[in-house]
């Protein structure tokens, strides 16, 4: 990743990476997405969707500041929880600045606690972001930011709603008036660290759980296999629904096809307007037993493969 100097002269650039952490279905894909302006980050209504660290690219002005959506933090049951926890921890501890967000309709419970346990060892600095306060009363918020302050204190309180993004701006430049001096990381146009293989995976799985929600079996993932250009500038991509067992695969296939059909319908259409191009997209489900405990498989999710524990 090369440095990369706006041609700005005589005004100091800015640059920082802010990590967003929180409990599952906090809505902090849909604040990265919010901050950037597009989507890179899947969102859905079912927990622990993001599995990896998604880097997201923003201006403010004459500063960068390059958001890491972080999976939900939990209590990790599999091997693949912890992996995902542990990256979300990794994503805090290498960033210039910590969100905290807070899903302000589910409140102060467990999951929040143990974020804020884990937090206080982690020894750093945090900013608490209340979202979704569209859906909670005044009166509520302001116990909440109280409550939670007393717990941790944090260096700045923010009320907003990712989704609509109501708050997000007054955020993003207090965000980037904190971030420290220096080039910035990545090509002003640059919206994500993400290659684009990686990228049409999410946008598949995303569908993926929109369509089958409880139905889709946890031990299930996306990989793209092939992508081929063509001379009309149109491309080819195949990818492949990994599930562990035989018996699941009827679930993602759908009677005569047509689940799996429909999810590469909704999938195609999103890549072409992501990629700004003409995709053909195919779509295979296949058994791979065991991939949860295949390191190789981490590694192309980004993320550490822990100990059996």
């Amino acid at each position: 990743m090369a440095d990369v100097n706006p041609p700005s002269p005589g005004t100091p650039t800015r640059a920082g990476i802010v990590a967003i952490i929180g409990a599952p279905n906090a809505g902090k894909s849909t604040l990265i997405n919010q901050f950037v302006g597009s989507k890179i980050a899947i969102v859905t209504p079912k927990a622990q969707t993001t599995r990896s660290r998604v880097t997201g690219i923003a201006m403010a002005g004459q500063t960068q500041i390059v958001f890491v959506d972080t999976p939900g933090i939990f209590q990790p049951r599999r091997r693949l929880d912890r992996a995902m926890v542990g990256a979300a921890w990794k994503g805090a501890a290498d960033a210039d600045r910590i969100l905290v967000l807070i899903d302000a309709e589910r409140g102060f419970g467990a999951e929040v606690e143990r974020i804020l346990t884990e937090l206080v060892g982690l020894g750093r600095g945090a900013i608490l972001v209340l979202n979704k306060i569209d859906k909670v009363s005044k009166p509520t918020l302001l116990g909440l930011a109280s409550a939670l302050n007393e717990r941790f204190t944090f260096e700045a309180t923010f009320m907003i709603s990712a989704l609509t993004g109501d708050g997000v701006e007054t955020l993003r430049n207090y965000l980037a008036s904190r971030l420290p001096e220096g080039p910035w990381l990545y090509p002003e146009d640059q919206l994500a660290d993400m290659p684009e293989r990686l990228l049409a995976a999410e946008i598949t799985r995303e569908k993926l759980f929109l369509r089958l929600r409880d139905e889709l079996p946890y031990a299930s993932t996306v990989e793209t296999e092939a992508w081929s250009e063509a001379p009309d500038g149109s491309v080819r991509i195949n990818q492949v629904v990994y599930v562990t067992r035989e018996s699941q695969k009827p679930i993602v296939l759908g009677k005569g096809g047509q689940t799996i059909k429909g999810i590469g319908s909704a999938a195609r259409r999103e890549m072409e307007e992501v990629f700004d191009r003409r995709v053909h997209l195919f779509v295979f489900v296949k058994v791979r037993a065991g991939w949860l405990d295949d390191p190789e498989r981490y590694r192309e999710m980004g993320l550490d493969f822990p100990d059996e524990g």
